[in-house]
C-alpha cells in the first residue's frame, strides 16, 4: 500500500518522492553528518544497509582504543603501527567489554522508555529491531575518537565532548525519523538511554569487587 503511495505521489509530482534516490552516496553522508532528517529516512527506510553490527563492533573497538590510551596516559604513542600491538593486551579487551556493557545499557533504555511511552501509553506500534538498528547506526561518530586520540592536544577533553554530544544527536534523530516523533521525544529517550548508561558505569567503579579490576587482573 505504501508503495502504491508513493508511486501515485511520485506520478502526479513527476518526481522521486526520496530524492536521495539520485544522489551520490558521498553526498547523503555529508547530509546524514549534517544530521538532516530526509538523509537519516533515506538511510533507514529505502536503503538495504545492514552493517550495524560491524559498524557497532567497529565503534566499540574505538572506544575501546580510547580507553585504553587514556588508562595508560603519558606511556601512550601514536604511532598507528602500536594499535596492532595493544590488541593483544588484556586491557584493551576489557575496556571492550565495558564499552559493549554501556553501550546496551544505552539501547536497553532507550527501548524501554519508547516501549513504555509509545508503546503502552500511546498504543502505537512499534518496531523495536528498527529502533535497535536505527541507534546502531546513528553511533557512526565514534570513529571519530581514534584520530582525537593520535592528534592528542590541550583540546581533547573538548573534542571528545564535541563527539559524545554528536552521537547522541544523530541517537536523537534517528529516533525521531523512525518514529515520525516530536524532538521532545527523542530528546527524553536519549537523556533516559545516558542516564541508563552513566548508572551501568558508575555501579562497576563502586562495586565491592570492581569488574575492571577482575577484567584487568589488578
Amino acid at each position: 500500500m505504501l508503495a502504491a503511495f508513493r508511486s501515485r505521489s511520485q506520478e502526479s509530482c513527476q518526481k522521486p518522492v526520496d530524492k536521495y534516490i539520485e544522489y551520490d552516496p558521498v553526498i547523503i553522508l555529508i547530509d546524514a553528518i549534517l544530521c538532516k532528517t530526509q538523509a537519516f529516512r533515506h538511510i533507514l527506510f529505502n536503503t538495504s544497509l545492514n552493517i550495524h553490527w560491524k559498524l557497532c563492533v567497529f565503534c566499540l573497538l574505538c572506544e575501546a582504543y580510547l580507553r585504553w590510551s587514556l588508562l595508560h596516559g603519558s606511556k601512550q604513542s601514536s604511532d598507528p603501527a602500536d594499535i596492532i600491538r595493544y590488541t593483544k593486551e588484556w586491557e584493551f579487551y576489557s575496556m571492550f567489554g565495558l564499552a559493549s556493557l554501556e553501550l546496551w545499557a544505552f539501547c536497553g533504555g532507550v527501548l524501554c522508555f519508547l516501549w513504555l511511552v509509545v508503546g503502552l501509553l500511546q498504543s502505537r506500534p512499534l518496531e523495536l529491531s528498527l529502533l535497535l538498528r536505527g541507534l546502531l547506526l546513528s553511533c557512526y561518530g565514534k570513529v571519530l575518537l581514534i584520530p582525537a586520540v593520535i592528534w592528542e592536544h590541550d583540546y581533547s577533553p573538548l573534542c571528545l565532548g564535541l563527539i559524545k554530544l554528536f552521537v547522541l544527536t544523530s541517537n536523537s534523530q534517528a529516533i525521531r525519523v523512525i518514529l515520525n516523533s516530536s524532538r521532545r521525544l527523542s530528546l527524553m529517550a536519549v537523556c533516559v538511554g545516558l542516564l541508563s548508561e552513566t548508572c551501568v558505569a558508575q555501579a562497576c567503579k563502586k562495586l565491592p569487587w570492581s569488574i575492571q579490576d577482575v577484567l584487568t587482573f589488578d
